[in-house]
């Protein structure tokens, strides 16, 4: 098994463990609370059976365990959602001894996350991702969010007290859900670990998942323990994110596929910026995984709008992370050409 721990300062806050078997034992790595009676499990409907094995585990722990369902995808991720299900942990009678599980994709565990660090002002939280995409990204590093109007633009920072990864149930993914986690995974490679890189270009889509996860962990680890609140260092793991996540709202498309596309026109603001010269490289390894490097078709100043209204704007102007090199990521501010010219090349005008 391997484990990580996210600290702040010298304080551990977050521990990840990436194993075989995990979740159907979850009893096993529940964090040790002797005052803990309740456990509450948010689960979107294709994971309910992993959720019946939860519940089975914790009931042999004599702890009051109850499933509140979540709708799939992003439907999760609403404040409308997120009341609903704080009145229902209302009529459970949850307090802050007891504990909110969130199993799922990134959007349950978003949700989850978010649940937990705002009702009674914050119980702990434990959260199995059961997408690569969740795994290697939304459900590590303490961001929780919801959307309104664009993506995550209400949330908070706090950390899960353990994240499980089961290996078992990533391996068993259907290749879409493989290739959209897929997208994040190489994103950490890009910003921090060029032997990440090395690993998708020798094996493609099939390298194997124990390393790619403890790789795109090790990285995201390392980071948020260096930046939790994104005031510096962690604004690096936002590559593609810039013009990707406008292209997920406006077009539709998954978060994995969004990222990809958002990589593509990150490299031409590296290469016009910072003189990124491996950006026709990244683009044919990014294609070569099967992922997306064209946005579908979407109104120019919808995008510019939507990019407008991301959280990476700051009073500098729009901040897109870029290459100087593979691990070698920056933060610029490029001018509105240089954002024109990134947008036509994902197919953009």
């Amino acid at each position: 098994m391997q484990r990580f721990v996210i600290t702040e300062g010298d304080e551990p806050v977050s521990e990840i463990l990436i194993g075989r078997g995990l979740i159907p034992e979850m009893a096993r790595y529940l964090p040790q609370r002797e005052d803990r009676r309740q456990v509450a499990i948010l689960a979107q409907p294709t994971v309910l059976p992993l959720a019946d094995a939860v519940v089975a585990s914790l009931l042999e722990q004599d702890l009051d365990v109850s499933v509140i369902p979540l709708p799939d995808g992003e439907a999760a991720k609403t404040l409308s959602i997120v009341e609903d299900i704080a009145l229902d942990l209302n009529r459970l009678g949850l307090t802050r001894a007891d504990t909110i599980f969130g199993i799922g994709g990134g959007a349950a565990t978003d949700t989850a996350g978010f649940v937990a660090a705002t009702y009674l002002r914050g119980i702990e939280c434990v959260l199995a991702p059961t997408t690569l995409l969740g795994a290697v990204d939304a459900a590590v590093g303490g961001k929780t969010g919801v959307n309104v109007g664009g993506k995550n633009l209400v949330g908070v920072f706090r950390h899960p007290a353990r994240v499980l990864i089961d290996i078992d149930v990533l391996e068993a993914l259907p290749m879409v859900l493989l290739r959209q986690g897929t997208a994040e995974a190489l994103k950490t490679g890009f910003v921090g670990d060029p032997d990440l890189v090395e690993l998708y270009r020798e094996h493609g889509i099939d390298a194997p998942l124990e390393e790619v996860v403890g790789r795109a962990i090790g990285v995201k680890a390392r980071v948020v323990s260096e930046d939790f609140r994104e005031g510096g260092l962690r604004a690096v793991l936002n590559y593609g994110h810039t013009a990707g996540h406008a292209v997920e709202v406006a077009a539709g498309i998954s978060h994995g596929e969004a990222v990809a596309i958002g990589m593509v026109a990150a490299g031409v603001v590296g290469e016009q910026t910072v003189g990124f010269d491996r950006r026709a490289e990244q683009e044919q390894l990014i294609a070569s995984l099967g992922l997306p490097t064209r946005s579908p078709d979407v109104d120019l100043g919808e995008i510019e709008r939507l990019m407008l209204l991301d959280k990476k704007r700051d009073t500098g102007g729009i901040r897109f992370v870029v290459l100087e090199d593979f691990g070698v990521p920056r933060v610029v501010h490029p001018d509105d050409a240089t954002v024109r010219a990134s947008l036509h090349a994902i197919g953009i005008d």
